[in-house]
Protein backbone atom coordinates (compact mmCIF):
# COMPACT_ATOMS: atom_id res chain seq x y z
CA UNK A 1 0.00 0.00 0.00
CA UNK A 2 1.20 3.67 -0.65
CA UNK A 3 0.76 6.02 1.64
CA UNK A 4 3.32 9.36 1.10
CA UNK A 5 2.07 11.49 -2.35
CA UNK A 6 -1.41 9.36 -1.81
CA UNK A 7 -4.45 9.66 -0.21
CA UNK A 8 -5.74 6.57 1.95
CA UNK A 9 -8.69 5.87 3.77
CA UNK A 10 -7.26 3.70 6.71
CA UNK A 11 -10.06 1.92 9.27
CA UNK A 12 -8.14 1.98 12.13
CA UNK A 13 -9.40 -0.83 15.23
CA UNK A 14 -10.57 0.91 18.02
CA UNK A 15 -11.87 4.33 16.28
CA UNK A 16 -15.04 4.85 14.59
CA UNK A 17 -14.61 6.30 11.29
CA UNK A 18 -12.08 6.35 8.45
CA UNK A 19 -8.99 8.23 8.56
CA UNK A 20 -6.82 9.18 5.56
CA UNK A 21 -3.22 9.11 5.78
CA UNK A 22 -0.57 11.35 3.51
CA UNK A 23 2.09 13.76 3.19
CA UNK A 24 1.46 17.13 3.66
CA UNK A 25 1.15 20.27 1.42
CA UNK A 26 3.39 23.27 1.87
CA UNK A 27 0.23 25.61 1.92
CA UNK A 28 -1.08 23.43 5.37
CA UNK A 29 1.61 25.35 7.53
CA UNK A 30 -0.82 26.63 9.73
CA UNK A 31 -2.38 22.99 9.97
CA UNK A 32 1.21 21.89 11.16
CA UNK A 33 1.81 24.80 13.25
CA UNK A 34 -1.80 24.22 15.11
CA UNK A 35 -1.05 19.83 15.66
CA UNK A 36 2.62 20.49 16.84
CA UNK A 37 1.59 23.27 19.66
CA UNK A 38 -0.78 20.50 20.72
CA UNK A 39 1.88 18.16 20.67
CA UNK A 40 3.56 20.60 22.68
CA UNK A 41 1.33 21.14 25.57
CA UNK A 42 0.75 17.09 26.41
CA UNK A 43 1.77 15.97 29.84
CA UNK A 44 4.02 13.94 28.22
CA UNK A 45 5.55 16.64 25.93
CA UNK A 46 8.74 17.41 28.36
CA UNK A 47 9.66 13.50 27.67
CA UNK A 48 9.15 13.68 24.08
CA UNK A 49 10.03 16.59 22.52
CA UNK A 50 13.12 19.01 22.67
CA UNK A 51 11.36 22.30 21.99
CA UNK A 52 8.84 23.43 24.33
CA UNK A 53 5.19 25.23 23.74
CA UNK A 54 6.70 28.33 24.67
CA UNK A 55 9.49 28.42 22.00
CA UNK A 56 7.49 26.94 19.09
CA UNK A 57 5.19 29.92 19.54
CA UNK A 58 7.63 32.41 20.14
CA UNK A 59 8.84 31.22 16.03
CA UNK A 60 7.68 33.80 13.79
CA UNK A 61 4.93 32.21 10.41
CA UNK A 62 7.94 32.01 7.98
CA UNK A 63 9.34 29.36 10.15
CA UNK A 64 6.49 27.11 10.19
CA UNK A 65 6.10 28.20 6.22
CA UNK A 66 9.89 26.64 5.39
CA UNK A 67 9.34 23.51 7.69
CA UNK A 68 6.37 22.47 5.87
CA UNK A 69 7.74 23.35 2.29
CA UNK A 70 10.98 21.20 3.63
CA UNK A 71 8.60 17.92 4.36
CA UNK A 72 5.80 17.92 2.29
CA UNK A 73 4.74 16.07 -0.74
CA UNK A 74 7.36 15.36 -3.12
CA UNK A 75 10.09 16.94 -0.65
CA UNK A 76 13.01 14.03 -0.83
CA UNK A 77 15.12 15.23 2.13
CA UNK A 78 12.00 15.21 4.94
CA UNK A 79 8.32 14.18 4.69
CA UNK A 80 6.07 15.21 7.35
CA UNK A 81 2.48 12.40 7.19
CA UNK A 82 -0.73 13.44 8.82
CA UNK A 83 -3.50 11.69 9.68
CA UNK A 84 -7.01 12.97 9.04
CA UNK A 85 -9.94 12.10 10.96
CA UNK A 86 -13.42 11.79 9.43
CA UNK A 87 -14.34 15.86 9.81
CA UNK A 88 -11.15 16.57 8.23
CA UNK A 89 -8.95 18.00 11.01
CA UNK A 90 -5.54 16.22 11.88
CA UNK A 91 -5.49 14.21 14.75
CA UNK A 92 -1.54 12.58 14.13
CA UNK A 93 1.33 12.83 12.69
CA UNK A 94 4.89 11.79 12.48
CA UNK A 95 7.95 13.18 10.18
CA UNK A 96 10.87 11.42 9.12
CA UNK A 97 14.02 12.85 8.00
CA UNK A 98 16.61 11.44 5.89
CA UNK A 99 20.05 11.21 6.74
CA UNK A 100 22.90 10.63 4.24
CA UNK A 101 25.69 8.88 5.34
CA UNK A 102 29.18 11.43 5.58
CA UNK A 103 26.68 14.34 7.52
CA UNK A 104 26.62 15.10 11.12
CA UNK A 105 23.25 14.42 13.08
CA UNK A 106 21.42 16.61 15.14
CA UNK A 107 23.76 15.59 18.35
CA UNK A 108 27.07 15.69 16.72
CA UNK A 109 27.41 11.81 15.72
CA UNK A 110 28.14 10.99 12.18
CA UNK A 111 26.07 9.47 10.16
CA UNK A 112 27.46 6.42 9.09
CA UNK A 113 24.86 4.81 6.53
CA UNK A 114 21.87 6.25 4.86
CA UNK A 115 19.02 6.24 7.02
CA UNK A 116 15.67 7.28 8.14
CA UNK A 117 15.32 9.33 11.37
CA UNK A 118 11.35 9.18 12.88
CA UNK A 119 10.84 12.42 15.19
CA UNK A 120 7.67 14.65 15.87
CA UNK A 121 5.46 11.41 16.38
CA UNK A 122 2.33 12.68 18.16
CA UNK A 123 -1.05 10.95 18.27
CA UNK A 124 -4.07 12.92 19.85
CA UNK A 125 -5.47 11.62 23.34
CA UNK A 126 -8.35 11.02 22.20
CA UNK A 127 -7.03 8.71 19.15
CA UNK A 128 -4.43 7.07 21.01
CA UNK A 129 -4.95 3.07 21.26
CA UNK A 130 -6.95 2.75 17.60
CA UNK A 131 -3.94 1.88 15.99
CA UNK A 132 -3.56 5.12 13.91
CA UNK A 133 0.35 5.19 15.58
CA UNK A 134 0.89 1.48 13.23
CA UNK A 135 -0.52 3.18 10.38
CA UNK A 136 1.14 6.33 10.89
CA UNK A 137 4.44 4.57 11.00
CA UNK A 138 3.79 2.11 8.03
CA UNK A 139 3.84 5.12 6.11
CA UNK A 140 7.03 6.70 7.43
CA UNK A 141 8.88 3.44 7.01
CA UNK A 142 7.26 2.78 3.64
CA UNK A 143 8.87 6.44 2.85
CA UNK A 144 12.27 5.70 3.90
CA UNK A 145 12.68 2.46 2.40
CA UNK A 146 11.59 3.67 -1.15
CA UNK A 147 14.32 5.76 -0.60
CA UNK A 148 17.29 3.92 -0.31
CA UNK A 149 16.97 3.93 3.45
CA UNK A 150 19.64 1.19 5.08
CA UNK A 151 17.78 1.05 8.82
CA UNK A 152 15.30 3.93 10.37
CA UNK A 153 16.10 5.37 14.09
CA UNK A 154 14.36 6.98 16.39
CA UNK A 155 15.47 8.73 19.64
CA UNK A 156 13.35 8.43 22.57
CA UNK A 157 13.86 9.21 26.37
CA UNK A 158 15.24 6.77 28.61
CA UNK A 159 12.18 7.38 31.16
CA UNK A 160 9.14 7.40 28.02
CA UNK A 161 8.45 3.96 28.61
CA UNK A 162 4.75 4.31 26.73
CA UNK A 163 6.63 5.01 23.33
CA UNK A 164 9.20 2.64 23.84
CA UNK A 165 6.91 -0.31 24.36
CA UNK A 166 5.41 0.84 21.03
CA UNK A 167 8.54 1.35 19.53
CA UNK A 168 9.86 -2.50 20.52
CA UNK A 169 6.48 -3.96 18.96
CA UNK A 170 7.18 -2.22 16.27
CA UNK A 171 10.05 -3.76 15.68
CA UNK A 172 12.80 -1.47 16.48
CA UNK A 173 15.45 -2.16 18.99
CA UNK A 174 17.75 -0.36 21.47
CA UNK A 175 21.01 0.37 19.03
CA UNK A 176 23.28 1.19 22.57
CA UNK A 177 23.95 5.21 21.43
CA UNK A 178 22.88 7.27 24.32
CA UNK A 179 22.35 10.70 23.28
CA UNK A 180 23.07 13.43 26.40
CA UNK A 181 20.47 16.01 26.68
CA UNK A 182 22.08 19.40 26.15
CA UNK A 183 21.88 21.27 29.56
CA UNK A 184 20.33 18.09 31.21
CA UNK A 185 23.19 16.41 31.89
CA UNK A 186 21.06 13.96 34.09
CA UNK A 187 18.85 12.86 31.56
CA UNK A 188 19.57 10.45 28.76
CA UNK A 189 17.94 9.50 25.19
CA UNK A 190 18.51 6.05 23.51
CA UNK A 191 18.37 5.27 19.95
CA UNK A 192 16.63 2.80 18.75
CA UNK A 193 16.69 0.71 14.83
CA UNK A 194 15.13 -0.43 12.89
CA UNK A 195 17.02 -2.64 10.13
CA UNK A 196 15.85 -2.64 6.17
CA UNK A 197 13.92 -5.78 6.14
Amino acid sequence: MSYPGTTVAVMCTMSPGAYVIRSIRADEWPAAKELRLAALRDPVAPLAFLETYEEALARPDSFWQERAAGACEGADGAQQIVAEGPDGGWVGTLTVLLEEPGATDWAGFPVERKQGHVVGVFVRPEERGSGLTDVLFDAGLEWAWARGAERVRLIVHEENGRAQRFYRRAGFVPSGLVVPLTGKPEEKELEFVLERP
